[in-house]
């Protein structure tokens, strides 16, 4: 069923489009490539260190239920978010080859992943799971709203890092969709089970990524002080009372909705400006550059 006929106002969507062989040049970039700010730069690592696995993770989800999707559309669309998805798992997988040179413990955190997302898969229902893709792709997607919707925000980033989670943020809007509309219209998932989905998927995410950045500083050579002293400084810009993540509770609450869909929720204003320059340039960093540049 069309998500325009089942769901109020969920008018806003764009076509995903599988891009290839794009380099961000991340060998390039400095240690704490967030203006040096150490914190920073190891909370967007740590939230980085889960896409290649946590992106396969999706897709193993999405497959469970190919053999149900009859609807053409649907299946086009699903063959689309794979592709997608496995460019991301390989673009971050050289993000998490640099953390590795820089002496992260990025092997143990991965190998912890793998053992969460197989006994996921093995020992919970498709159900369960395709809620969990769903409800991790809404709080993607509505980060990668929040990280680019004001200029203000990453403007100590690296360009180039910038760049990669800018192209990220694109393709999360592109295809934010697909995994709620296979969970809606062949998941036969529970009320109860989608609602819980994204509350243990955000407590998931971020307990996961603060543990992450805790280790990584330590292995950057911070004390312990020094650890607490950052996290007590630099988690306000994250979660406090004007937080970058605490801006998008207004959208995050939406999933709550019983007639909620993630269409219902505008693309990022300045999304042309990104697919426009990267057509023009076939350069990712001068698309992100401007994708950047066009945030209010």
């Amino acid at each position: 069923m069309n998500a325009l006929t089942q769901y109020p106002n969920a008018i806003y969507s764009v076509e995903p489009v599988v891009r290839k062989n794009l380099d961000f040049r991340l060998n390039e970039i400095p240690r704490f490539w967030f203006g040096g700010d150490p914190f920073r730069t190891r909370m967007f690592d740590a939230l980085s260190l889960t896409f290649p696995d946590g992106e396969r993770y999706f897709i193993e989800s999405v497959r469970l239920f190919r053999d149900k999707i009859k609807d053409p559309d649907l299946q086009a669309r699903v063959a689309d978010f794979i592709r997608q998805e496995a460019q991301h798992g390989m673009a971050h997988d050289k993000m998490n080859k640099v953390m590795k040179e820089q002496g992260m413990p990025v092997d143990q955190f991965i190998q912890h992943l793998n053992r969460i997302f197989k006994f996921e898969l093995t020992r919970r229902s498709p159900q369960y799971n395709i809620a969990m893709t769903a409800a991790a792709e809404h709080l993607t997607a509505l980060m990668a709203e929040t990280f680019y919707s004001k200029k203000e925000t990453l403007v100590d980033a690296h360009p180039y890092v910038r760049a990669l989670l800018a192209w990220h943020a694109i393709e999360e809007m592109e295809h934010r969709d697909v995994a709620f509309d296979v969970m809606k219209q062949v998941g036969e998932v529970p009320e109860a089970t989608r609602k819980f989905a994204l509350a243990f998927t955000t407590f998931m995410m971020f307990g996961f990524t603060l543990y992450r950045t805790d280790v990584m500083l330590r292995y950057d050579g911070f004390s312990r002080l020094d650890r607490v002293k950052m996290l007590y400084k630099g988690l306000p810009w994250f979660f406090g009372k004007k937080g970058m993540l605490t801006s998008m509770k207004s959208q995050y609450l939406d999933w709550f909705k019983k007639d909620f869909h993630p269409s219902q929720h505008p693309v990022i204003h300045q999304y042309q400006v990104w697919v426009d320059t990267l057509a023009a340039t076939n350069d990712p960093i001068q698309a992100g550059e401007a994708f950047w540049q066009a945030a209010k």
